[in-house]
């Protein structure tokens, strides 16, 4: 059964690694590059990529946080919605 995890543990791994947050831009009501974590219930955490290169943003973001010690599991949403990470802990 996978463990409590907390967003803030794995924007801290994603930040540690150089990684930026994506920021809301109110002037022009968009998205600046960069990742997005979002808590999803007690034992899991999505994490987004904001910006061009999504593919390969999410990949990186994988490689980071299963050498971190997380389980992680890629995902889109459904109907064909955003990419995203589902991270647990094992």
């Amino acid at each position: 059964m996978p463990r409590h995890i907390r967003a803030t543990d794995v924007d801290a791994v994603l930040a540690y690694n150089g990684y930026e947050p994506s920021e809301f831009d109110p002037s022009t009501q968009t998205w600046e590059p960069g990742y997005r974590v979002a808590q999803d219930g007690r034992r899991q955490v999505n994490v987004f990529h904001d910006g061009p290169g999504e593919v390969d943003g999410l990949d990186r973001y994988r490689l980071e946080l299963q050498a971190a010690g997380f389980h992680v599991v890629p995902d889109q949403q459904p109907g064909g919605g955003r990419r995203r990470l589902h991270v647990t802990k094992p």
